[in-house]
């Protein structure tokens, strides 16, 4: 255990109430009276013009002490608990997850329940990301348009969270993969090399955004980010309709485009029709990407400025009481001395 002031720096505050008592101009000796009372000479003997005995070096140490203590808890003292580590794999690892139209096709299965592809898609997405205990896992979501839904973080459940949240038709019916793969990479250009991972979730081929796929994963390729390519959905998928749910011809899944993105950064592309193969795939990938040996210390931290304030309130407060209870009492005293 031991001490600290987070926020040091600020103890430069001491010295501001001298500065103002040279710097500002003082209040007149002698301000007027406020009440003229012309019985004064018949008051005088009695006494209650006497002021009440309160020493102005007391009310000066007060205001001082209440001033230092002022400082000090803005200061923020801390005490330090013992170091721990918190055990951090190292991974960097962005989801981009595809909500383009498409996505409503139900042709997965999820248990025994036939669901849309991207029902399936986040619940085990959810589950992937909340078993990675020490990564740091980021969330993309893209559609004709690709979106940073969370930063690389170690709040896996935040990130589960707002993936759960996500609807499909979000960031457009289209699919920019190219886009998604840029975005990740931005996101992903701090990160130490050998632990910059993506894993592409989609449905579709690539109808939409600025960047061809290929030329990203080029680039990624160059940034020594290994993506990780999954192809969602079955063969011949079920649509809705305005005459009900139909299954259509096939599906329009560029798999040779994914398997490239795959190659071209030393990942591997998985194919996935349904939500077993899909929950194979996220164990596969626990396998594939190995823990680095990075390590987090945290040492916890309690504040404990509330005493220090609450020790100033308390002298701020005694302070003010003698400005009318002094008088009442010098007063009561001169009644029983009359008495």
């Amino acid at each position: 255990m031991s001490f600290q002031f987070a926020w040091p720096w600020l103890f430069i505050a001491l010295p501001m109430p001298l500065l103002s008592l040279w710097l500002l101009p003082r209040a007149a000796a002698s301000p007027a009276a406020a009440l003229r009372v012309p019985f004064l000479a018949v008051l005088a003997p009695s006494g209650l013009l006497r002021p009440p005995s309160h020493p102005a070096g007391w009310r000066r140490a007060l205001a001082t002490t209440a001033w230092l203590l002022l400082v000090v808890a803005a200061a923020r003292p801390q005490l330090l608990g013992e170091t721990m580590q918190v055990p951090v794999t190292g991974r960097s690892l962005m989801l981009a997850v595809d909500l383009s139209g498409s996505m409503f096709n139900d042709d997965m299965l999820l248990g025994d329940r036939r669901v849309s592809r991207a029902t399936a898609v986040k619940a085990l997405a959810a589950e992937f990301v909340r078993r990675r205990e020490g990564d740091r896992v980021g969330l993309i979501l893209f559609g004709r348009e690709a979106y940073l839904q969370a930063p690389l973080t170690l709040d896996r459940q935040t990130v589960a969270t707002l993936l759960g949240e996500a609807q499909v038709g979000l960031a457009g019916k289209e699919t920019a993969i190219g886009d998604a793969i840029g975005l990740a990479l931005k996101r992903l250009r701090d990160q130490p090399e050998q632990n910059r991972v993506l894993i592409l979730l989609t449905d579709g081929a690539n109808t939409a955004g600025a960047v061809d796929p290929l030329k990203a994963a080029d680039l990624a390729a160059q940034q020594g980010v290994r993506i990780y390519t999954i192809g969602v959905g079955g063969d011949g998928g079920l649509v809705r309709t305005p005459f009900g749910v139909q299954r259509q011809a096939g599906s329009d899944l560029d798999e040779g485009t994914l398997r490239g993105i795959a190659e071209k950064t030393h990942g591997r592309y998985f194919r996935a029709r349904d939500s077993a193969a899909l929950a194979q795939i996220y164990d596969e990938l626990d396998a594939i990407e190995p823990a680095s040996k990075d390590a987090l210390s945290y040492r916890p931290a309690d504040d404990l400025y509330a005493w220090p304030l609450s020790a100033a309130l308390a002298l701020s407060l005694l302070l003010a009481l003698p400005l009318g209870w002094l008088r009442r009492t010098a007063l009561t005293d001169s009644e029983v001395q009359r008495g």
